[in-house]
């Protein structure tokens, strides 16, 4: 079902997994799904068990590291900018609408947790896109992302300003934890964001903890939601966690309340980390695969 393939985006490749359904006979064309992982994640750490889902269901779907993570090109390593990780979602669609088994015209888009937030980015832009799935999704502009620690967020950039000071002086690329112990400095200071990424590192043996801080300019000034309405008529399914502790509830309720039907808001009592072992897993699978068979 899943064979190893690889596409180009700006110039570098992304390489990544097509899943294509067992039940598709030679002549005959399927709706297409393109996924990705969200913050300094790889696809390795949790998402194949939505392709297999997909797939099973009757979906192609294409899975695939970003360019600078995984198993795709890109210098500097371990850098996140997420108009160029757009990008590659937007050359994956095209990748993937080239494919003879795929009908271009049914083109979804599933996200989760950051790539939630590109997702939303790339279906309110990208009109080939019939339906989108954010899970768990960074539903955050810049402003909505300062509310959540003035503080925190003022200290940061004064950090990233003598960054950009040093980038400029001395060409250097530095680096901060994605994740560490209580007490250390890094992007996640959360106990349930720590055991997450060490846990599926074991399932990923090219993942690096660490990511660019210039990523972290680029995190900031990043806006999903803003135009949200313009995805329209492109249908948006979200399914945030009850309980997520790094996306404020109202800032979901925003962004579903400014977006226009086709929608909806499955709402899951769980954590942020929680949807990629079942039971929630299977339960947020199922969502999103109901949510695809009506609109693609």
């Amino acid at each position: 079902m899943r064979q190893n393939i690889e596409f180009s985006s700006k110039g570098l490749l992304c390489r990544g997994w097509l899943y294509v359904p067992d039940s598709l006979a030679e002549t005959e064309t399927a709706p297409g799904i393109v996924m990705a992982h969200g913050f300094a994640g790889v696809k390795e750490m949790g998402l194949a068990g939505f392709a297999e889902r997909f797939a099973s269901a009757g979906f192609v779907t294409l899975v695939f590291d970003y360019r600078f993570w995984g198993e795709s090109e890109g210098e500097p390593r371990n850098q996140i900018f997420a108009l160029e990780m757009v990008e590659d979602y937007r050359n994956g669609i095209t990748w993937l609408s080239d494919r003879p088994e795929v009908d271009p015209q049914r083109i979804g888009v599933w996200g989760t947790s950051y790539s939630g937030g590109l997702g939303l980015y790339v279906g309110t832009h990208d009109k080939r896109v019939k339906a989108v799935v954010a899970q768990v999704p960074s539903a955050l502009n810049p402003e909505s992302r300062r509310a959540k620690d003035p503080e925190t967020w003022d200290r940061v950039g004064e950090m990233l300003i003598q960054d950009r000071f040093q980038r400029y002086k001395t060409g250097s690329v530095n680096y901060i934890k994605v994740v560490a112990p209580e007490g250390e400095p890094c992007v996640f200071p959360d106990k349930d964001a720590y055991e997450w990424y060490m846990k599926f590192r074991k399932f990923a043996p090219n993942w690096q903890n660490k990511v660019t801080l210039e990523s972290l300019e680029k995190l900031r000034e990043f806006d999903p939601v803003s135009l949200i309405h313009l995805m329209a008529p492109t249908a948006l399914l979200l399914i945030p966690g009850e309980n997520d502790n790094l996306i404020p509830s109202n800032a979901i309720k925003e962004t579903y309340e400014k977006a226009r039907e086709p929608k909806a808001l499955s709402v899951l009592p769980i954590t942020h980390f929680v949807p990629y072992k079942d039971p929630w897993m299977s339960k947020a699978a199922d969502l999103a695969t109901d949510w695809f068979q009506k609109y693609l």
